[in-house]
């Protein structure tokens, strides 16, 4: 009796059955869209004010307003996201480290500790996302 290896059997089983892969592409589908969302938004603020987000120390580091910084924000935000969508696993290793850079902003930030814990929250989906991703490569 043959026996089937994990991609064969990976393949005859529906997706609908197969909670792992549909966390995976979840979480993959989730962390393409919202960081090119939001990157995009940086550029047009109709989600909220961007700058409003930024601490006065980091402000006071980059060059520019902190709606220029803002801009920057969002080329990253949209480079992660497409990063997310091509190599997932180490995609959402950027997505992660970037939300780190964020806590670090916001808890430094008076106000924004809510936002902070949410984000550390995203942190974790990001870094579930990499580990998921390693069983499944190709996506």
């Amino acid at each position: 009796m043959a026996t089937m290896s994990a991609t064969e059997t990976e393949q005859a089983v529906p997706l609908t059955h197969d909670p792992v892969r549909m966390a995976f592409l979840l979480l993959r589908t989730t962390f393409t869209v919202a960081p090119i969302v939001f990157g995009l938004d940086k550029f047009a603020n109709l989600l909220t004010y961007w700058p409003q987000y930024l601490a006065g120390w980091i402000d006071g580091i980059v060059p520019g307003t902190a709606q220029q910084a803002m801009y920057a924000v969002g080329v990253v935000e949209i480079i992660a996201g497409i990063l997310v969508a091509i190599v997932p696993r180490w995609g959402a290793l950027v997505v992660a480290a970037w939300l780190l850079g964020i806590i670090v902003n916001l808890v430094t930030l008076p106000g924004y500790f809510d936002v902070a814990l949410r984000d550390l929250g995203l942190l974790a989906g990001a870094l579930a996302l990499s580990l998921l991703a390693r069983r499944h490569p190709k996506g």
